[in-house]
């Protein structure tokens, strides 16, 4: 394998946008689909697409991507699905954290960096319909590279059975390449998620994985794939199911409340929010994640 990997780059990189094809399709879909309920009167809900660019320091082509938000629609109140391609120089501040935390030698001599990936928040208007959140992505470095990502649900109004069929859906992807994944990464969830401050988790969780490389690039990406292809049918199934269902005004307050909890997730403990910032992407692409209302007691 070149140390550069521009083949295996590209692959990464494309495979992101495809599925973020994928979802983007599947979830206009879902919206044409609704037509009863409270909210079956508005239009059905249409992505907005706006293209992102990473600042550099000297003012040189650092990558970007693509931002596509869907607002107000019959079934999900906000909803993001983006997906970015960056590239250049670690700044001091993420070299001594990606070294730190990684254990990365060299950093500071070489700061190249390379990173591609898919993200996605769902925020939705039926207080019973699950929030959810997915990424995978692909990190290079001269000195090393990794996969990293997950999906977690994150109900206002926990249900037992959608907590287990989201969770197998998860499982039988993961098993198709080890079983050891899925209750590895399902750990890896629980303690990542969880918010100290308050504590609890900020929702029922789903797996997590970082930093992750066996040595075969190929079977990692394969793995990847799999946790991508896994979001469309682990979501959809308590989304169709509980869109529909009759709520109180309770209801959306204890949804609100919930909201601000992930709020403070993502502003205080979330990686990906933190190294977006520090390296300089678009500042509304990176706070995607947050509500589009949320409450605090």
């Amino acid at each position: 394998m070149s140390p550069e990997m521009i083949d295996e780059k590209s692959r990464a990189s494309l495979w992101f946008r495809d599925l973020r094809n994928q979802i983007v399709t599947a979830f206009e879909a879902l919206e044409d689909s609704q037509t009863t309920g409270p909210f079956a009167e508005l239009p059905a809900g249409r992505f907005e697409v706006t293209e992102t660019k990473r600042s550099s320091d000297d003012g040189s082509d650092a990558g970007g991507g693509v931002m596509s938000v869907m607002r107000g629609g019959r079934v999900f109140e906000k909803v993001g699905v983006n997906i970015s391609t960056v590239y250049g120089e670690l700044g001091e501040r993420a070299q001594m954290a990606m070294a730190a935390r990684k254990g990365i030698p060299g950093m500071k001599e070489d700061p190249r960096f390379w990173a591609a990936g898919i993200s996605l928040v769902a925020h939705m208007q039926n207080p019973h319909t699950p929030a959810v959140h997915m990424n995978t992505r692909m990190f290079w470095t001269p000195h090393a590279w990794w996969f990293g990502g997950g999906s977690d649900l994150n109900p206002c109004i926990e249900y037992a059975e959608d907590t287990e069929a989201f969770h197998a859906v998860q499982k039988h992807h993961c098993d198709r390449h080890d079983p050891n994944y899925y209750p590895r990464f399902k750990e890896w969830a629980d303690e990542y998620f969880y918010v100290p401050h308050r504590g609890r988790a900020r929702g029922v969780g789903g797996i997590f994985f970082d930093d992750h490389n066996t040595g075969d690039w190929e079977a990692d990406f394969a793995f990847t794939q799999d946790v991508g292809r896994a979001f469309l049918p682990a979501f959809l199934g308590a989304t169709e199911k509980r869109r529909d269902t009759p709520w109180t005004e309770a209801d959306k307050d204890t949804q609100l409340i919930h909201r601000g909890l992930y709020a403070e997730y993502n502003l205080v403990y979330d990686r990906g929010t933190k190294f977006g910032l520090e390296t300089g992407h678009d500042a509304n692409a990176v706070l995607m994640s947050l509500p589009p209302m949320a409450k605090w007691v």
